[in-house]
């Protein structure tokens, strides 16, 4: 095995002066303030840059050289973001975790290649060789074959974190066994997971003594419950008839380590300057094996080119590697479709990092704000409209969605009426969704989910045994319910589209 230190930034970056950066950042501050002057979401041309608020920190050889907040933390009220106001993270939670990660080896956990299998006994993939020889390498980089989406329909439902990652061990891979990148939360979430088991506690007390703590990190956590409490916290926006508008909370426990942590711009300069201490050679705040944090950025699979860019693009261990003419990038963006956008994005080599929190999806913000505010510091312009280009391809992602479930939008041509509820109505049940129940009510069908089956969503016909439903209040998606007739005239089983996407979406009738 190749080792980590050779991943290490030597000079490949441009050389960058004191006087470029400072040079740029009272134009990155203009940037930043026009993004929250309109109120509205962006348009369809990707011309429209704003958000409600942000937050904005940039670090430089050694030293934190800008933090500042822009705009509101929730639309229709006074009080306004600052670098102290705490944002939910989404998946810049993921490079956090490998840091802490990191920090646990050589001293509670052996190596990054230390297997599930010892760390966590119980954990299974679908196939018995994988789950014997998984190791936390396989789960941070997201090669183990699990789909993307696994488990995040059962965290929407309610399911709690222990519950989703048992009921991985029912979901067909993807891909063979290291031979494909596939974005997993919940195949991170059981890396993170694990790790804790080494030091006996849970994920979010590791997270604290191993990292939040011993920084100063301050207002970071990975609980919900902590940023809920925060009074200073930004709230989650979504569109809302071309209007942000805030109307969706996101309660990311169930994957923590993936998601979970919520902090502020301040307290993030503090974790970039660990990593640029750690790739630069220098003393660091806190003690981290250098080998084993290097390793977090050394190209692990191949993800394709980054979309907009066209840079050659790696995965690491919760970190994004890219490779272009001014040396290594990494870096991690971030989403909830509830109504945040968050991004991170270091050039060790000039040892350099921007952080940008946002509230609010979709939107190309972030990106735009860190592709210019590089391109101002290593070429004195910038090159590109990122923010139009950035726009664009979180519209056409978010279109995508809403795109899959448009042939329900208007009613069936011909349309064949249904049978009589009654036809349709009962359980239904398999491994991965657990039990599900189809009721009548109010004139209609609603399809029940969950633990507690307390999920509940209201059945639309389409076409004679063919429903559709809104899975999620914060996207314009809607997914197909579909039932299978057998000789009684009943629905021996039925199909739902938004569990499907992998195979798992067919449940079969387990009462009359």
């Amino acid at each position: 095995m190749l080792a980590a230190t050779m991943f290490l930034p030597k000079a490949e970056a441009a050389a960058l002066t004191q006087k470029s950066v400072m040079d740029a950042l009272p134009k990155l501050e203009a940037l930043a303030n026009k993004l929250v002057e309109r109120k509205s979401g962006p348009g369809e041309s990707g011309s429209d840059k704003s958000v409600p608020g942000l937050s904005v920190a940039v670090v430089f050889q050694n030293k934190l050289v800008y933090l500042k907040g822009f705009g509101l933390r929730e639309i229709g009220k006074p009080e306004r973001v600052d670098a102290d106001t705490v944002f939910q993270l989404a998946s810049l939670s993921k490079p956090i975790t490998s840091t802490i990660v990191a920090a646990m080896i050589g001293k509670d956990i052996a190596s990054w290649d230390a297997k599930i299998a010892d760390l966590d006994p119980g954990f299974r993939l679908a196939d018995p060789y994988p789950t014997s020889e998984l190791t936390l390498t396989d789960l941070f980089a997201h090669r183990s074959g699990l789909p993307g989406d696994a488990g995040n329909e059962l965290e929407a439902i309610g399911y709690d974190r222990a519950e989703i990652l048992r009921r991985l061990r029912f979901v067909p891979p993807a891909s063979s066994f290291r031979a494909g990148y596939s974005y997993s939360n919940f195949g991170f979430t059981e890396g993170g997971a694990a790790a804790a088991r080494a030091v006996g506690k849970p994920w979010e007390e590791v997270a604290e003594d191993k990292l939040f703590k011993p920084l100063g990190m301050t207002s970071t956590s990975a609980r919900y419950a902590d940023f809920v409490n925060r009074s200073n916290r930004a709230a989650l926006h979504i569109l809302d008839g071309g209007q942000w508008r805030a109307a969706v909370k996101r309660r990311p426990d169930a994957q923590a380590p993936a998601g979970g942590v919520s902090s502020t711009a301040r307290d993030l300069a503090k974790w970039m300057l660990l990593e640029l201490d750690y790739a630069n050679g220098r003393a660091a705040a806190i003690p981290i094996n250098p080998e084993a944090i290097a390793r977090t950025h050394a190209p692990l699979i191949d993800r394709g080119k980054n979309p907009v860019t066209g840079a050659a693009s790696f995965y690491g261990l919760g970190w994004n590697a890219e490779f272009g003419a001014r040396g290594p990038e990494w870096g991690h963006a971030a989403a909830f479709s509830a109504g945040a956008r968050t991004l991170v994005k270091l050039s060790p080599g000039a040892d350099l990092g921007i952080v940008v929190l946002a509230n609010a999806f979709p939107t190309g913000a972030p990106e735009g704000l860190a592709d210019s505010f590089f391109d101002l510091v290593f070429d004195g312009r910038v090159g590109e409209d990122w923010f139009s280009k950035w726009n664009r391809l979180f519209a056409s992602m978010f279109d995508q969605g809403a795109a899959a479930g448009a042939v329900y939008e208007k009613a069936a041509s011909p349309q064949s009426q249904a049978l009589p509820f009654s036809a349709y109505a009962g359980r239904y049940a398999n491994d991965f969704i657990g039990e599900a129940v189809v009721l009548e009510e109010g004139g209609g069908l609603v399809l029940r989910l969950g633990p507690s089956l307390d999920a509940s969503f209201p059945l639309t016909h389409f076409d004679r045994d063919s429903f559709f439903f809104r899975p999620a209040k914060d996207t314009p998606n809607l997914s197909g319910a579909a039932f299978e007739i057998g000789p009684d005239q009943k629905a021996g089983q039925m199909t739902i589209g938004d569990f499907n996407g992998f195979g798992m979406g067919v449940l079969k009738r387990t009462a009359k």
